[in-house]
């Protein structure tokens, strides 16, 4: 036998390999270690989402600056009259005492018209809308029977009947305000006689007696504020018309308009609301009633809001880091190309910068040029280090192509306000359906080996 015996010495096992390597080199391991990655990453996405809001309450508080400088929200209420009476209160030691009580009187009829010239003002970088309001009030009164409220005539202090009008921020008033009524003229000063219905505004001094019954009232108002206009429906009947240049106005408060039309030349709204759509009679005594709770009015828009959308944007922020990651992981098991957790890190916080690169250039320019170029910019880094890191182009156009879709998809999102819950659903499952078709024959006990037999099949 010329062949000699091999030693048994020669042949050798494989190295094993250590429990620590094996745990690094598993695929459980690394699915749990970028489900971790994710959850650190979502800790500087809820910063930015945190300094989004914190650059949106300076916006606010830089328009409320402006406004009490120019006039803030302004609501207009009444005009009303007001009939003090005195009346006896039981006292200390069975003594009455005299008291002046108020009966409340609301018109019949109100209408009002009015123009609202809009203005923007800017601080810095940040910007709010400002109005001037032109608006005329016509008013008519029908006194009601004192008997049938416990109120003799004898008692009532006719030399003190006031007309009262409410004006929520008085710094808004740019021109006297004089009430009418045929050729009377009532020049209205600031200040009311009672404030159980209103809290601020200015009041006149009218000539009504016992043998009064109606009264109309006329009076025209120049004033300045911002953001909000809204008046009191206090008559019995109550139509008011607006018509201003701005082109996104938002028509709020108790009651809409029955009539609207808004353009790119302005808008024009016209309510009709009667006593009864309201919580409060027509006449009252003292302060049973408060009459704010029924304004209705128009809110003037700044048309793009680019913190609200940012915000909405930073909340998909742990959806596209987990979906790019996914892509990346994919790339491994398929390319048999091993990535550290340091690159997904890095990776990651290329995802993460995209949102105050979006919240500071929408702070310049709009909001879908700051998306634009924030998206772009994203995209480009991303790709280009997944080229490096792949060492295949292929892989890194494939990994850009999917960013660019999934910034796409979002914008239209953002855009869907009403729908974008069912889109979202919709592009989930899409996207889901597709993972799962991509990872069929993946044998996740050996992805290496499966990847092998799937190209020697292919």
């Amino acid at each position: 036998h010329d062949k000699q015996k091999e030693s048994p010495m020669n042949h050798q096992p494989p190295p094993i390999q250590p429990v620590s390597v094996r745990i690094r080199e598993s695929t459980t391991f690394k699915v749990f270690m970028i489900g971790f990655l994710v959850l650190i990453l979502l800790i500087p996405a809820g910063m930015i989402r945190s300094l989004v809001r914190e650059r949106e309450r300076r916006q606010g508080q830089v328009a409320n600056e402006i406004g009490a400088k120019w006039g803030a929200w302004q609501s207009l209420s009444g005009p009303m009259l007001s009939i003090p009476y005195s009346h006896e209160l039981p006292g200390p030691g069975g003594k009455k005492v005299t008291a002046t009580a108020y009966l409340h009187v609301l018109p019949d009829s109100l209408n009002i018209t009015g123009t609202v010239a809009p203005e923007i003002r800017y601080r810095g970088i940040y910007e709010t809308v400002l109005y001037n309001a032109r608006v005329s009030l016509a008013a008519q009164f029908t006194l009601p029977d004192l008997r049938a409220l416990g109120i003799h005539e004898k008692r009532v202090q006719w030399d003190r009947v006031s007309l009262e009008l409410g004006i929520s921020d008085m710094k808004g008033v740019r021109k006297e305000i004089v009430a009418r009524a045929g050729d009377s003229a009532w020049p209205m000063e600031p200040g009311l006689t009672t404030s159980e219905v209103l809290d601020s505004g200015v009041s006149a001094r009218v000539p009504v007696t016992r043998n009064t019954r109606t009264l109309q009232v006329t009076t025209e108002l120049d004033l300045n504020g911002s953001e909000q206009l809204s008046f009191v429906p206090v008559g019995k009947e109550t139509s008011a018309e607006l018509s201003s240049t701005w082109r996104s106005p938002s028509f709020d408060g108790a009651f809409l308009p029955v009539r609207r039309k808004v353009s790119d030349a302005g808008f024009s709204a016209r309510w009709d609301i009667l006593h009864l759509n309201r919580a409060y009679p027509q006449h009252w005594i003292g302060d049973r009633y408060k009459i704010a709770d029924s304004a209705f009015g128009v809110g003037l828009l700044i048309p793009t809001d680019a913190y609200q959308k940012s915000e909405r944007t930073v909340k998909y922020a742990a959806l596209f880091i987990a979906l790019t990651f996914l892509s990346f992981f994919l790339s491994e098991v398929l390319l048999r190309v091993r990535l550290h957790p340091l690159q997904y890190l890095l990776i990651g916080l290329a995802l993460v910068i995209f949102y105050t690169l979006l919240l500071s250039i929408s702070e310049h320019l709009s909001f879908g040029r700051g998306y634009l170029i924030a998206g772009a910019a994203t995209i480009a880094l991303v790709t280009g280090y997944a080229g490096s890191i792949l060492r295949k182009a292929r892989a890194a156009w494939l990994v850009g192509s999917i960013l660019a879709v999934l910034y796409g998809y979002l914008y239209v999102l953002l855009q869907l306000e009403d729908y974008a819950l069912l889109l979202g659903s919709i592009g989930l499952f899409v996207i889901l359906g597709t993972v799962m078709f991509l990872t069929r024959r993946i044998n996740w006990y050996n992805p290496v080996r499966a990847a092998d037999s799937t190209g020697s099949q292919g």
